[in-house]
């Protein structure tokens, strides 16, 4: 089947039929579809859409384009759990969940992501651990699930290989917003994991994929259906995306904050809550908890216990990472440590949270290619809360750079992306909306 009518009839807004889907699928996977090929079906779909029915052929297709993992044979006790973030700036749930869920009992085969646009990915944040594997061989992977009964890794070349390619392209070619694009992606390599249940975190805000309320309800309606489809309990939580997620962000930053967070040295109040409720749907959903006020309480105990921080701890050396990661992590530093004063008295009033993402990106926090390689030591910490109030002077964050005119260009940036006023709005919701069960 020749990819330009595929591509001419998704273009012209035909629905693409399920030998059309799985032509592009082969194309993706044996490269007999050049990259501008894949980019314009990207656009193509981005601009006209897919029906639902569509999407789904588009998620199975991508599902099988490799292996499809099964657990049954692993030894493993406890339900299969995962949940997955639709992408914002400084979310680093994920580092902190993972081992929670598995204190309390669950299995946490956690599939992860790169950054993609001006969000950070998990897969990213780990390897700023000096030794830590994200493609692990099969055993080392069962030894991490069967030691800490967590592992957060990337999708080995044989999962779901559909999706490696499509989501490279779709980083540098303006379609990482497609509903079902993205749909299909996440839950492509959430069904080829071989899950009993998933927890999803779909983002909305100025620093979401979804900017506003209707089109995260429609991408997590998209998913908690086709995902439902495919015979996997799943649940969306719509979350506020409207300022950074904690108190950095950058790739070893936030490695280092979701130490701290663990062993409580420091824990965001906004991150905490987050984290907790997401959890106690994850407990709920996998039977591990009656319900979510006995799945936050089972959370609370592994966090402030420290067995989600030893669980952590054992994951980050079984796959190769520092021996004891919450005592010595070895992160690595920027040479450059610039703080941003406020420019004014006032309240930090509201975060441009995309800008701030983008001026890590431009630090060398993110990728602006597909080929591009990261500086795990780039971004920001210390970031003042919305609401806090300043005095002119003091610092509302600090920039880690890697050179003086890096810290100078984010410094201009990031103070165009924050206002300082006479006030702060109230507080919105931090979750917005639940979908599905």
């Amino acid at each position: 089947m020749l990819a330009v009518e595929v591509i001419r009839a998704k273009r012209d807004g035909a629905r693409l039929s399920d030998a059309q889907i799985d032509a592009f699928v082969a194309g993706l996977v044996d490269g007999s579809w050049s990259e501008g090929q894949v980019a314009a079906l990207a656009m193509a779909i981005l601009l006209r859409g897919m029906a639902r029915d569509e999407c789904a052929a588009l998620t199975r297709a991508m599902t099988r384009s490799g292996t499809v993992l099964d657990w049954r044979d692993a030894g493993l006790r406890g339900p299969v759990l995962d949940k997955h973030s639709t992408g914002g700036v400084g979310d680093k749930v994920s580092l902190v969940l993972a081992p929670i869920v598995a204190a309390c009992g669950g299995v946490v085969p956690m599939i992860s992501g790169r950054g993609l646009g001006h969000t950070g990915g998990t897969l990213d944040k780990l390897e700023a651990l000096p030794g830590y594997t994200v493609l692990p061989p099969r055993a080392q992977l069962l030894a991490a699930l069967r030691s800490a009964r967590c592992a957060i890794v990337g999708a080995g070349g044989d999962l779901a290989p559909a999706d490696r390619r499509l989501y490279a392209v779709r980083d540098v070619t303006a379609t990482v917003e497609s509903v079902p694009l993205i749909t299909a992606s996440i839950l492509s390599k959430k069904l080829a994991a071989g899950l009993d249940a998933l927890v999803l975190d779909v983002k909305v805000g100025n620093g979401a994929f979804a900017g506003d309320l209707d089109s995260a309800q429609a991408l997590a309606t998209s998913l908690v259906e086709v995902a439902l489809a495919a015979g996997l309990t799943t649940e969306a939580l719509i979350t506020d995306m409207n300022r950074v997620l904690g108190t950095s962000a950058g790739n070893a930053l936030e490695v280092r904050e979701a130490i701290d967070f663990l062993t409580g040295a420091a824990r965001d109040p906004r991150l905490l809550e987050l984290t907790l409720t997401l959890a106690a749907h994850l407990l709920r959903l996998g039977g591990l908890a009656p319900d979510l006020a006995a799945g936050r309480a089972a959370s609370s105990a592994a966090l402030d216990s420290g067995r989600a921080a030893e669980a952590f701890a054992r994951m980050v050396a079984t796959l190769g990472g520092p021996a004891d990661v919450v005592a010595d992590p070895r992160l690595p530093a920027a040479p450059v440590r610039r703080a941003l004063p406020a420019w004014r008295d006032g309240v930090v009033a509201a975060m441009g949270t995309r800008a701030i993402g983008l001026a890590i990106v431009q630090l060398g926090g993110g990728r602006q290619r597909a080929d591009d390689r990261i500086d795990p030591r780039v971004g920001i910490s210390g970031l003042r809360p919305q609401g806090t109030p300043l005095r002119a002077g003091e610092p509302l964050l600090t920039i880690h750079a890697a050179g003086a005119g890096d810290a100078d260009a984010a410094a201009a940036a990031l103070r165009a992306a924050v206002a300082i006023e006479d006030a702060a709005p109230p507080d919105g919701p931090l979750v917005c909306a639940v979908v599905g069960a």
